[in-house]
């Protein structure tokens, strides 16, 4: 959703001559926020891509779960669609839409749930609706929710990959489609909301954590040669730091010789922005 092409090259790393790019580093990122034996809730373009990186390398027992119905899909390339039939040749089950929705997603029995965006507030709330101060005359009227709502409510927690930009990284979303932290601490469970919430967001600077307890976004990773003012010079409010801030360490020459062998049959699959529809 709201997908853009490949991101520029990051600096050259100990992984290999060949330059690194921002997407190979975010997918790289997110892969490695996944765990062997979780069960994820994957999206096409980049979020497919990490999930499938993890599972060639460091999650061999991911159960990746497509919203197509397709349950512990093991694909050996990246599928050009949800309903790429490489999906459910290679799962252990298929069942209907609503049965992913209403048994799996809604009781929390998914762990990690992946959701791009139009638009990201400090507290990690999420538009993919309209961009614009009216919903019924807005200036952008963008794709919409698709099941990104169930995924924020319901999933375990949530990683949101989205590039960083001051028209993305808003003070407060023009409209709420999937809700993160709300107006902060406390408004999930307010809502009665199962799943915690977004636990990370990787862009294509660095990644931000919420706060424990504002809740409040929060950098805590910068990829090699970014710096603090790069990332808040594209964040629309006063981005705050982490005291034990990192640099974050590059895609291994294992991770990337995965990953691009997973893209080789699908130039160009890789894209920064995609959320889970």
């Amino acid at each position: 959703m709201n997908a853009t092409g490949p991101g520029p090259a990051a600096p050259a790393t100990a992984a290999g001559p060949a330059a690194v790019t921002a997407d190979e580093m975010m997918t790289a990122c997110a892969a490695r926020a996944l765990t062997d034996g979780m069960t994820c809730f994957v999206g096409i373009g980049l979020p497919s891509a990490a999930a499938n990186l993890a599972r060639a390398t460091h999650a061999p027992n991911l159960v990746l779960i497509y919203e197509s119905g397709t349950i512990g899909a093991k694909p050996g390339r990246l599928p050009l669609s949800i309903g790429d039939g490489i999906l459910a040749e290679t799962a252990d089950a298929v069942v209907s839409v609503p049965e992913i929705f209403n048994y799996w997603l809604q009781p929390g029995r998914i762990g990690v749930g992946f959701l791009g965006a139009a638009q990201i507030d400090r507290f990690g709330n999420i538009n993919t609706t309209v961009i614009g101060a009216t919903y019924a005359e807005p200036k952008v009227r963008l794709p919409g929710a698709g099941g990104a709502p169930e995924i924020a409510a319901s999933c375990r927690e949530v990683i949101v990959v989205v590039r960083q930009t001051r028209r993305s990284f808003v003070d407060r979303v023009d409209f709420v489609t999937s809700v993160g932290f709300g107006d902060g601490a406390g408004h999930r469970e307010r809502l009665g909301l199962a799943g915690a919430g977004p636990r990370k967001v990787i862009t294509d600077l660095g990644i931000l954590e919420p706060d424990g307890q504002t809740c409040e976004l929060t950098l805590t990773g910068l990829y090699p040669g970014i710096s603090v003012e790069d990332v808040r010079a594209k964040t629309g409010w006063d981005l705050a730091v982490s005291a034990s801030l990192e640099v974050l360490a590059p895609p291994t020459a294992a991770e990337l010789t995965a990953l691009r062998q997973l893209q080789d049959n699908n130039p160009g699959e890789l894209q920064a922005n995609s959320a889970s529809e």
